[in-house]
């Protein structure tokens, strides 16, 4: 404090910022880039835990069993599908009342600012169908979500079965204490914001739509579910939202613990974690599985429809079925098995997710690097913005 109040001292240590300006600057950078690269090494990473007391084990034992019968509802969505020419509305909203859930739908339309980057058209119309499973040990204030979106083409198919399996099992079962809203939204991040805005009854993005006829309780958290066909050879989990956004690490963590539970793989950044973590290859693959997050983060896109869920302070991730190592075969048992002992433990929060990180970066899913280990890299960053005007000033 002295040196700052002293006006000599003060312009002393200003001129000799001025001359040694561009050294600085050089190793501010430095100092900066290899803080930054060390982020990936495995000593200075910290293994997840979970913060939430009411998910901090996955000790439940998963029955679900009707992996036959989501394969059937995908034939039956995708045979539909194509009769319709898209959305078939009629089927779905008979099938989810055929399984003594409460039906609605939603229309929507969109004017875009920008053509459709597939048919070139400014004009999106589309309808949301859902359906509400009401908790019978609970009074609907709370409430969680599985959504899927239908995309067009062949798609899909195999996430919209296995949602309706799931309804179809969740809806005997008693121990639910929060309703479960199960969503087919058309049109992708279109349809799911045209949902999530009339659902908390806001227009942010001037989409028309026809209103919200049923809702359920406050949502506490949110899965977005995208399977490409009926047997996947791994999991990989999206966690970048709108802005750079992400969700609370214990969703993740939860996440990654039910697959390894049923050995499932599981990956981030489509690439599975190695073991061998005290090598080079090692390294260098968690840091470019750091990077890809970062420029992700930096690009400000959702990385899927979980993203929109974070605006709305709703804890969400979306899930791939992926086909990439071929040597590993995973069936809708097995993934049904994962989503329903996720389901019944964030059945088990008594408040929303808070304790665990919301700004983390993840060099795998088994470890993590907090807000607190890698800023002090941006900062020396920073710095050179710092020293750059101040030799602007000064000069």
């Amino acid at each position: 404090m002295g040196l700052l109040s002293d006006p000599y001292r003060r312009r002393a240590l200003s001129r000799l910022i001025l001359r040694l300006n561009a050294p600085l600057c050089v190793v501010s950078f430095l100092m900066g880039l290899g803080w930054f690269l060390g982020l990936a090494f495995h000593p200075f990473t910290l293994r997840i835990y979970m913060s939430e007391n009411a998910m901090g084990s996955t000790m439940v034992e998963e029955h679900f069993v009707h992996g036959e019968r989501a394969l059937s509802y995908a034939r039956e969505f995708a045979g539909h599908k194509k009769k319709a020419g898209g959305m078939p509305v009629a089927w779905l909203e008979k099938t989810m009342w055929n399984l003594g859930l409460e039906v609605y739908k939603q229309t929507f339309s969109r004017t875009l600012p920008f053509p459709d980057e597939m048919r070139e058209r400014y004009m999106v119309k589309g309808t949301n169908v859902y359906g509400i499973l009401r908790a019978p040990r609970g009074a609907s204030t709370e409430s969680l979500v599985l959504s899927v979106p239908c995309s067009p083409g062949q798609q899909n198919h195999q996430a919209v079965g296995l949602m309706l399996a799931l309804a179809s099992y969740f809806r005997g079962q008693i121990y639910w204490a929060k309703d479960i809203i199960f969503l087919v939204n058309e049109h992708d991040l279109i349809g799911m914001e045209a949902w999530l805005e009339a659902y908390h009854d806001v227009n942010v993005t001037e989409v028309h739509s026809s209103g919200m006829l049923g809702r359920a309780g406050a949502i506490q958290a949110a899965i977005s579910l995208e399977l490409s066909s009926d047997v996947i050879t791994s999991f990989d989990v999206a966690v970048e939202g709108l802005n750079g956004q992400l969700p609370n690490l214990d969703l993740v963590n939860l996440f990654y613990s039910f697959c390894q539970k049923n050995s499932l793989l599981c990956t981030i950044q489509g690439k599975l974690q190695r073991l061998d973590w005290d090598s080079l290859p090692a390294y260098l693959h968690s840091l470019q599985t750091l990077l890809l997050m970062v420029l992700k983060q930096g690009s400000g896109r959702p990385q899927g429809e979980h993203g929109l869920f974070l605006r709305y302070h709703i804890e969400a991730i979306t899930v791939r079925g992926i086909n990439s190592f071929r040597q590993y075969k995973f069936d809708m048992s097995t993934m049904g098995a994962t989503l329903e002992g996720m389901f019944r433990k964030l059945n088990n929060l008594l408040e929303r997710l808070h304790q665990s990180y919301f700004f983390y970066l993840l060099p795998s899913l088994s470890r993590f690097v907090s807000i607190g280990v890698y800023m002090p890299a941006f900062g020396f960053l920073i710095l050179i913005l710092v020293l750059k005007i101040s030799c602007l000033c000064g000069g």
